[in-house]
């Protein structure tokens, strides 16, 4: 059941980096919003949680981080994505 919430909730975070961003197309890739979540839920959440002193506690600074570290995979994502169809 944990996994599952996982995957939920790294879709979510990936998604509200994909809104955040503006949407390639008009819609979510849930693909990138997949990977980008969880990728970037792991690293920003974690470092954020851990550099804020929360451990690994669910906190609002986690929540935060994740969402951050989503959005940085996200453009990134994009980044390498656009270089290599020009």
């Amino acid at each position: 059941m944990l996994i599952i919430a996982i995957i939920l909730f790294g879709m979510l975070v990936g998604a509200g980096a994909q809104l955040i961003l503006g949407r390639d197309g008009g819609s979510i890739n849930w693909p990138m919003a997949f990977a980008a979540g969880l990728a970037g839920s792991f690293v920003g959440g974690l470092l954020i949680s851990l550099l804020s002193g929360d451990g690994l506690d669910l906190k609002a600074s986690g929540l935060l981080g994740s969402l951050a570290g989503a959005i940085i995979v996200t453009a990134i994502w994009r980044a390498v994505e656009s270089k290599n169809k020009a």
